[in-house]
This record gives C-alpha cells, structure tokens and sequence, in this order.
C-alpha cells in the first residue's frame, strides 16, 4: 500500500467485479476524497495476498517486486482500455499490446505427457517459476472477455469524485459502492440546503 494505512479494506466489490476479474483487478488503485490513496497492489506482500485470494497463486508464492511492478503495469494498461470503452474513445495501442502480450505469455492448450506407468495424458504446464505468466494471461483473458461481451455496454465509471472505480452498471445506478452514493447524495443535499 502506498501514501496510508488500509480504510478502504470493508469496501465492497463495485458491481461487476465478482464475476469479472478484470474488473476487480482495475479497481485495485482507488482513488478516496481528500487526495488520499489506495494502492491494494503497493507491495509484494499485497501482491501475493490478491492473487491468493483469487486463486492466482500460492500462498508461498513469494512475489518479489519485479513481479509486482508488471502487475500494476498491467493494472494500467487494463483501466486504459476500460476507461477507452466507457468514453467510446479509441484505445491505446501501448494498452492493446499489453493485453494481448499477456495473452500470449502462457500456453492455452494443455499439452501431451507421458507417464511411463499410466501412458499419455493431457496437462496445462504451470511450473512455480511462471505462476506470474499464468497470473497475468488469467487476468488479461478477463479483459478481453469483459470488453468484448454484451455487458461491455453496461461498463461505467463511478459518478462520485474522485472515486475512479469501474462497475457494471444495473439499472440507473452509477456508483460502485452505497459508500460512493451516500457522497453524492450528502453533497447534493448541501448544495440544495446551501442554495435556498
């Protein structure tokens, strides 16, 4: 984490973001009032704990920052091209060749193996040493799935500054979490107080 402690740990997933991992993934940097920061990636500790919890990785996996840093690089590039797809705008070819490059890192299609004692078998390869290739394919996977899916047309930015979270919109609602619309409804509220 970076820039302060973890007040946003009782927030809950925007709308979307458990059943799209991309989605949960982009909304790892958040974005609070008052300037403050939110960096659920910030360390390789934090790191590590993300993707255990999304069955990414190990608990051992021990990421080191390197891996880290490719991570959140990722994590840019994905809400690059979320942010293209909400505004109608052309997406970024850096953000593009990001996606597909980790599209591409890890095999897709299980490969044949042979043991000697129960013959030929089919098996994705994942040796320890890749578990970030695989990590970063999974998640470059559900980018791609999400932008091209007919739910695509109900991605959104949160409506409540500075909050830069992204969400499946259902209904009319506009904010990622009851946390994101009371702040707007407070700030209308004293608007309307304040004008009279």
């Amino acid at each position: 984490m970076r820039g302060m402690p973890d007040p946003i740990a009782p927030l809950p997933p925007a709308p979307g973001a458990d059943t799209w991992l991309a989605l949960d993934f982009a909304n790892t940097a958040i974005a609070l009032p008052g300037g403050q920061y939110v960096d659920l990636l910030g360390s390789p500790a934090s790191v590590n704990g993300w993707l255990t919890a999304h069955g990414l990785a190990p608990d051992d996996a021990d990421v080191q920052e390197m891996c880290a840093s490719q991570l959140r690089a990722l994590r840019e590039h994905v809400r690059s091209l979320l942010a293209a797809r909400v505004v109608g705008a052309p997406a970024l070819p850096a953000a593009l060749d990001a996606v597909n490059d980790a599209l591409t890192r890890v095999p897709t299609t299980p490969l044949l193996r042979w043991d000697d004692k129960t013959g030929p078998y089919r098996a994705t390869a994942c040796p320890t040493n890749e578990i970030l290739d695989h990590a970063l394919a999974t998640i470059a996977a559900s980018a791609a799935d999400l932008l091209t899916s007919p739910e695509a047309e109900a991605l959104t930015a949160c409506d409540s500054a500075p909050c830069n979270r992204y969400l499946i919109r259902h209904g009319r609602r506009q904010w990622c979490s009851t946390r994101c619309g009371d702040r707007v409804r407070a700030a209308r509220a004293y608007a309307r107080r304040t004008a009279g």
